[in-house]
C-alpha cells in the first residue's frame, strides 16, 4: 500500500461513522467527571451494559469456541479494566482537558513498545515523542503547581495511556482468530468481571439516584456503542493511522463539553500542553506510516 493510499481520506459514509465515533467517545470524560458513583462500580456497570448490548446485537455471529482468541480477549478485558481505573481517576482528579490529552499518549507508548520488540522507528516518530514529552511537562507542571490531587490525576492518565496501548495489542492478537464482535463481547464481559469484586468491596452497588443511572446509560450508548463500535466498523477500509488521528478530536470535544457541563476552565498552560501533546502524537502516527 502506498503512502498516499495509506493516508487517503475516508469516503463520505466512513467519514460520518468516524464523526459519530468521535462525538461518542468525546462524551466519556465529562460524564465520568459528572458522576458520583464509585469508580470501580461505574466501570462494572458500564462494561456489563456494553457486553450485554454487543452480545444481543451480534449473538448470531459470535464464535466462542476458539480458545486462543477467547484467552487473549479475556486478558484484554482485564487490562481494559485497569486502563479504565486510570482514566476514570484522571477525570475525577484533574481537568477533563488535561486527562484526555494525557490519555491520548497511547500512540507514544505503542511506539515505545515497538522499539523494545525490535521494530524500526522513524525520525518523525522520535521527534513526535519528544514534542509530546514537552506537552506532558507543561500539563503536569501546571497541575503540580496548583494541586497535588490534579498531579495525581495526570499520573493516572499517563498510566492509562500505557495500558490502552497494551490493550490494543492484546486485542489485535485476539482478532487474528475471532471476529471483532466476538472479541468486543468477551473483552467487555471480562472487564466487568474484573471490576466486580472490587466494586462489591466498596459497598455501594445499587443504591444510586436516577441521575447516576442515566450517566451509566450515556456511557454505554455514547462511548461504548456509538464510539468504539463506529471506529471498529471502518477499520477494514480506513487506515488505523487515520483512525488514530481522528480519535485525537476526542480531546477538544471532551474539553468543550467539560466547559459547558462542568464549568471547567483550565489554565492557559494546560491548553498549551494539550495542543503540544496532540501535535506530537500526530507526528508519531504519521511517522509509523513511514515504516510501512
Amino acid at each position: 500500500m502506498s503512502q498516499k493510499k495509506h493516508l487517503a481520506f475516508p469516503n463520505k459514509a466512513d467519514s460520518v461513522r468516524l464523526a459519530i465515533g468521535v462525538m461518542g467517545i468525546g462524551t466519556s470524560g465529562p460524564l465520568i467527571a459528572m458522576s458520583a458513583m464509585p469508580v470501580l462500580t461505574l466501570i462494572f456497570w458500564r462494561n456489563l451494559g456494553g457486553a450485554i448490548a454487543t452480545f444481543f446485537m451480534n449473538y448470531k455471529r459470535l464464535e466462542l469456541r476458539d480458545r486462543e482468541g477467547f484467552k487473549w480477549s479475556a486478558i484484554a478485558g482485564v487490562v481494559l479494566a485497569a486502563h479504565f481505573v486510570g482514566f476514570f481517576l484522571a477525570m475525577r482528579y484533574t481537568s477533563v482537558a488535561a486527562g484526555t490529552a494525557l490519555a491520548a499518549l497511547q500512540p507514544i507508548f505503542a511506539t515505545i513498545f515497538a522499539v523494545f520488540t525490535g521494530h524500526h522507528v522513524s525520525r518523525t516518530s522520535w521527534f513526535g515523542m519528544l514534542v509530546s514529552f514537552v506537552g506532558v511537562l507543561f500539563i503536569s507542571g501546571v497541575d503540580l503547581h496548583f494541586s497535588w490531587r490534579a498531579f495525581q490525576g495526570d499520573l493516572a492518565a499517563i498510566i492509562c495511556a500505557a495500558l490502552a496501548a497494551t490493550y490494543v495489542n492484546l486485542g489485535a492478537k485476539a482478532q487474528r482468530s475471532i471476529p471483532a464482535t466476538t472479541y468486543t463481547t468477551i473483552c467487555y464481559f471480562f472487564c466487568a468481571l474484573t471490576a466486580l469484586p472490587f466494586a462489591l468491596i466498596q459497598g455501594e452497588f445499587f443504591n444510586f439516584t436516577a441521575r447516576e443511572w442515566w450517566i451509566v446509560l450515556g456511557l454505554i450508548v455514547g462511548a461504548q456503542l456509538l464510539g468504539h463500535s463506529m471506529f471498529n466498523s471502518v477499520l477494514k477500509r480506513v487506515s488505523p493511522a487515520i483512525v488514530s488521528m481522528v480519535v485525537f478530536f476526542e480531546v477538544p470535544i471532551s474539553a468543550l463539553l467539560a466547559i459547558w457541563w462542568l464549568g471547567q476552565k483550565p489554565h492557559i498552560g494546560i491548553w498549551f500542553g494539550v495542543l503540544t501533546i496532540l501535535a506530537g502524537s500526530a507526528l508519531v502516527v504519521l511517522g509509523r506510516t513511514d515504516e510501512n
